[in-house]
């Protein structure tokens, strides 16, 4: 933990004491946006949002969050009757394609299983999957709360998990021609929870690493690459970033136990933490992901060009950009476009229910984006 520590300090001072270039900042490599994907019926100006405005914005990189809203044919119990189809992706995929857009699906696996009260539809379709079984989902949700409950998880343990996960992940990559597939693995709050007859008393650090080597193998067997949320990597006490950004129940050392050739996505919403050196010198490519306070993307932007700019090759190589994110209801998100300062709605986010308010120096996602793009922009 003091190694990760000194590193981190190490890497701070090189990069605050590093000469301002005046020259026009070379192209990263990866100038993303994240969003999640929308129905079949909000595909029409989902499209439009893509061609008007994420394409001129320079964006070569789309992380679309798909979790369960898609055609499955594998398992079509998993769809709700509004779903993003195969059709659509196709279209999308075209789409992109031919604006140099790369697509990354993404299925939020492991944590993000519940959300608020309302049961994620792997575990409304397949409870016996369920870390927590004995957990029951509140009708008011309220954080925090007695049973330190945030989103459920699934167990990883279970012999018949996999099979369903894997059918999911060929699935979209399929549809979108994909060479890279995005895990999440954000904020796992239950693992190795002691309601589990599989994990309880199981080391939570192995039970996190081997997980995420299972999803790496099975990806890179189809030629493709990782990609996945670096919270849990990161040891929230040492570095003081706390329960949400980092880890509190000790996964973080799984660092060292997973494969170096996953992407890590680095994201700090409100401080723009300088964490992305940290998993470049582990052996990481890394991209550092924003939100709502375009100061924050900004910042991580310079921090990004600068330790490429001024860092050795070992360094250099590994930092590869910045990402958009949003986490507004996609819908709700397309249709405040043209209010720029309607601030952030807490029930229109699909990420942190009561935990993160508006605040005065939050700006709506596409105020936040656009000034982060046209930062962005100007590298030649």
């Amino acid at each position: 933990m003091q190694k990760t520590a000194i590193i981190i300090t190490l890497l701070l001072n090189c990069l605050f004491s590093a000469k301002v270039n005046s020259q026009s900042p070379q192209p990263l490599p990866v100038r993303g946006f994240c969003i999640a994907a929308p129905t079949h019926s909000g595909m029409v100006p989902f499209l439009k949002y893509i061609v008007n405005e994420v394409a001129p914005a320079g964006v070569n990189t789309l992380i679309l969050r798909i979790d369960y809203n898609f055609e499955f044919t594998s398992h079509p119990e998993l769809q709700h009757p509004d779903v993003f189809r195969k059709a659509d992706a196709k279209i999308l995929y075209d789409t992109c394609s031919r604006m140099g857009i790369k697509i990354i699906p993404l299925i939020n696996l492991f944590g993000h299983q519940s959300w608020a009260s309302k049961i994620g539809k792997l575990l409304e379709v397949y409870p016996q999957f369920d870390e927590t079984p004995d957990i029951k989902l509140p009708e008011k949700y309220e954080w925090p709360n007695p049973d330190s409950l945030y989103c459920k998880s699934y167990c990883p343990l279970h012999p018949d998990l996999h099979k369903v996960l894997f059918d999911l992940i060929d699935e979209v990559m399929d549809a979108f021609h994909a060479d890279a597939f995005h895990a999440g693995m954000d904020e796992v709050i239950y693992i190795g929870h002691k309601d589990c007859r599989r994990c309880h008393r199981k080391d939570r650090v192995q039970l996190f690493a081997d997980e995420v080597k299972r999803i790496h193998d099975h990806v890179t067997d189809r030629n493709a690459r990782m990609w996945m949320w670096g919270d849990r990597l990161l040891d929230g006490h040492t570095t003081g970033i706390g329960f949400w950004e980092a880890s509190y129940n000790g996964t973080d050392p799984a660092i060292d136990r997973i494969p170096k050739d996953i992407v890590i996505c680095d994201w700090h919403y409100d401080r723009p933490e300088p964490t992305a050196p940290y998993f470049a010198l582990k052996g990481f490519d890394v991209v550092s992901c924003t939100w709502k306070k375009s100061d924050v993307g900004l910042k991580q932007l310079d921090y990004i060009r600068k330790m490429r700019r001024d860092s050795s090759y070992p360094i250099t190589v590994h930092l590869l950009g910045v990402v958009q994110t949003v986490w507004t209801q996609t819908n709700i998100f397309l249709s405040e476009l043209n209010h720029p300062t309607v601030p952030l709605n807490p029930n229109h986010l699909q990420i942190g229910t009561g935990l993160n308010k508006p605040a005065a120096t939050d700006e709506t996602e596409q105020a936040a984006f656009k000034k982060v793009a046209s930062e962005w922009l100007k590298e030649k």
